[in-house]
């Protein structure tokens, strides 16, 4: 048990890493457009979003797929400007039109990626352990923890703009993307596979 919650820990450090804020860009691009109202959406996304995730890592550890780890690198920030441009679009369907399954299929083609940009150094976690299932139901109980800290802490930032503060729910999503993607446009240059 004790084993179990040291990735449980791992899981939540990977995700909460200021350093490593990649993750909280994305689930950031991801939660903007939603309010408390339609929770259960942004909960299923970022359910997704642990599954692929958890996925690729099961994939690359038992080295049933084995990917290009500067391309990876290259498409984590790809997806985090994606989603925010993505938002642009999506700011303006009315709330009871915003069809989720398009924004879950892309989440989960995300969710691989980013989970294969973490597989390397998870591999070299888990080496040497015979139980590998384990360890990644601990890590993908961590993310799980983790990503709903942060799309929560994201519906609380759209409640206290939009509610308290007056801001109109598309200016919310227009600014808070425009943002996520300018922070993430050095990640782009730095990544970039030459």
């Amino acid at each position: 048990m004790q084993e179990f919650w040291f990735y449980i820990q791992l899981g939540l450090q990977h995700v909460l890493d200021i350093n490593a804020y990649d993750h909280i860009l994305f689930l950031s691009a991801l939660a903007l457009p939603f309010t408390f109202k339609s929770w259960k959406k942004v909960l299923l996304l970022a359910t997704v979003f642990t599954f692929t995730h958890c996925l690729a890592l099961v994939l690359s550890v038992y080295e049933i797929v084995i990917v290009e780890a500067s391309w990876i690198e290259f498409l984590i920030p790809v997806t985090i400007i994606l989603t925010a441009i993505y938002n642009l679009f999506y700011k303006d369907s009315k709330e009871d039109k915003k069809a989720i399954w398009f924004h879950a299929l892309a989440t989960g083609f995300f969710g691989l990626i980013h989970g294969f940009g973490f597989s390397n150094y998870f591999k070299m976690m888990i080496m040497g352990e015979e139980d590998k299932l384990g360890p990644l139901f601990g890590f993908a109980a961590g993310i799980e923890i983790s990503q709903v800290v942060i799309v929560l802490m994201i519906l609380v930032l759209a409640f206290i703009a939009q509610s308290i503060l007056k801001i109109n729910q598309r200016v919310f999503i227009t600014v808070g993307s425009i943002l996520i993607a300018l922070i993430t446009l050095p990640l782009l240059y730095q990544t970039l596979p030459v």
